[in-house]
């Protein structure tokens, strides 16, 4: 490996007014603008690493600014070498740094930059190895992949030891499993047909869109009043048929006792899932509601969340509780790839599927990595990728789906660098196309 050092950082606030299309809005969220905190690492090589995390417009700037900070007292000086031959210790140093982690820990402001400087740092391994992402993961042994993770806090769920048996176990198919993908893609579902401030027109005409590219699981958003999620249910139902599946993401809107009684109405629908349906942190709640929407209603409902979920501990309650079918993995709010990587493996051991999260600028681009990983070394082959159409354009090695499958990226990297046109027109403020539209204000 070349022994780069790292020298500078360039941190961007880039926003999008999805707002004013309805792109990505969801009952908790009625007009969020898709932003990310975008990250560039230097080094005295002509290697770069490009890191995001991913947020909703206003707030983008604290991440912007404690990623300058984590970066001079943590990063500025390192070697990829010292960073990579023991990336679990750098990881701690970073998200435990003694007055950071009081305004976290390991969640908020300070993980989500976590999350940008460190998926640039794989973002810049990848590209040094001249590998995609995914293949620098599938290639390493299992010794070295576990290396890269922190097991604090976690130790009762998964050891060190087990993962490495985990990967150790799957090492024989891997090169059927990489075969595969290559071949037929990573399949994918969409949540692009039914954004919560989407019209009925909208949400046919997308549906409609969708069912020619012979996708097979939809996604809608849901909340506010039962009526609403019951006509959004039958709409969807009407023109997709009865056999496709649908999933229903609540976005948190709901408590307890309203999960169960919405369930139970829209389970007629034959729902094949309900994502989000209550606070990220009531694992207890989401034990009684899986509890409730798994057995007792007409039709089986299961029961996810993830997305908002910021670390590996909150997953891991939700794991002994027995709280989720299945998890939703976002790399872009845990604290990077290695984190990412240790929550893939407690699944694992526990047979829970991990799909992949992509609401959110840049997120499709990353988590197809993990999923992909995931399937060739963990053979987690019961799980779906999601994937969302819109703001991919930007991005330098955007994903691409054919046939309703991701096709594998080819180039290195972590796919995560912008066009440098995106840089000037919707850096925020001072992005081109940002002071045009405050002159229509």
């Amino acid at each position: 490996m070349i022994n780069a050092e790292i020298t500078d950082i360039e941190v961007h606030n880039v926003s999008f007014p999805t707002s004013t299309r309805a792109f990505g809005s969801d009952s908790m969220h009625g007009k969020p603008n898709h932003a990310c905190t975008y990250v560039i690492i230097h080094t005295n090589t002509q290697f770069k690493g490009y890191g995001i995390t991913a947020t909703l417009g206003r707030g983008n700037e604290f991440v912007v600014l404690a990623c300058k900070l984590m970066f001079e007292d943590h990063v500025k000086g390192q070697t990829t070498t010292e960073i990579y031959s023991d990336f679990a210790s750098f990881w701690r140093k970073l998200t435990n740094d003694v007055q950071y982690r009081w305004i976290g820990p390991e969640c908020g402001v300070v993980h989500l930059a976590t999350a940008a400087i460190v998926n640039a740092l794989w973002d810049l391994w990848a590209r040094i190895e001249d590998k995609p992402l995914w293949k620098l993961l599938t290639d390493m042994s299992p010794e070295q992949l576990v290396s890269t993770m922190e097991f604090k806090y976690i130790r009762d769920v998964i050891t060190e030891e087990e993962a490495i048996k985990i990967l150790k176990e799957q090492l024989p198919y891997k090169e059927q499993y990489e075969k595969h993908l290559l071949t037929k893609g990573y399949p994918a579902y969409t949540a692009d047909i039914g954004w919560w401030n989407y019209s009925n027109q909208q949400m046919r005409s997308a549906s409609k869109k969708f069912q020619k590219l012979r996708f097979k699981e939809y996604k809608t958003f849901v909340g506010n009043t039962i009526s609403e999620s019951c006509q959004r249910c039958i709409l969807l139902r009407h023109v997709l048929g009865k056999k496709k599946k649908i999933i229903i993401d609540a976005s948190q809107f709901w408590d307890q006792d309203e999960v169960e009684h919405v369930a139970k109405r829209l389970a007629h629908y034959r729902i094949f899932g309900i994502e989000d349906p209550s606070s990220p942190d009531d694992f207890l709640a989401y034990t009684e509601m899986r509890d409730e929407l798994n057995y007792r209603l007409i039709y089986k409902v299961e029961v996810t969340c993830g997305e908002i979920c910021a670390n590996r501990v909150q997953f891991k309650q939700f794991l002994k509780n027995a709280a989720i079918n299945y998890w939703n993995l976002n790399v872009g709010r845990l604290g990077g790839v290695n984190e990412a990587l240790v929550v893939c493996l407690m699944a694992k051991k526990h047979n829970i599927p991990v799909w992949g999260h992509a609401g959110g600028i840049g997120l499709g681009e990353m988590n197809q990595h993990l999923q992909i990983w995931s399937f060739i070394c963990l053979g987690n082959h019961n799980a779906k990728m999601e994937y969302v159409s819109h703001q991919h354009g930007y991005f330098e090695n955007p994903v691409h789906v054919s046939n309703f499958h991701f096709v594998l990226p080819k180039r290195a990297g972590f796919s995560t660098k912008l066009k440098d046109k995106c840089i000037v027109r919707w850096s925020y403020p001072e992005g081109s196309r940002w002071k045009d539209l405050f002159k229509t204000v």
